[in-house]
């Protein structure tokens, strides 16, 4: 049987903590920065984790992760 190929753009997008769980970057952050508070902008460069319910699709996705 051949391997499974990753998906490249997940595997861009999200990390394998040292826990089992994946890490993905929160959204918002890319323009309409000036209407937002310098704690808003400093909440969203924090590391979020991927919900239960989409981590079983991101397993099929990362097979080797």
């Amino acid at each position: 049987m051949p391997k499974m190929k990753t998906h490249r753009g997940a595997a861009k997008r999200f990390r394998l903590t040292g826990g089992g769980k994946f890490a993905r970057r929160k959204g918002y952050k890319s323009h309409k920065l000036a209407k937002k508070t310098a704690r808003k902008k400093q909440d969203l460069r924090k590391k979020a984790l991927v919900s239960d319910a989409d981590e079983k699709r991101l397993r099929k996705l990362l097979p080797y992760a």
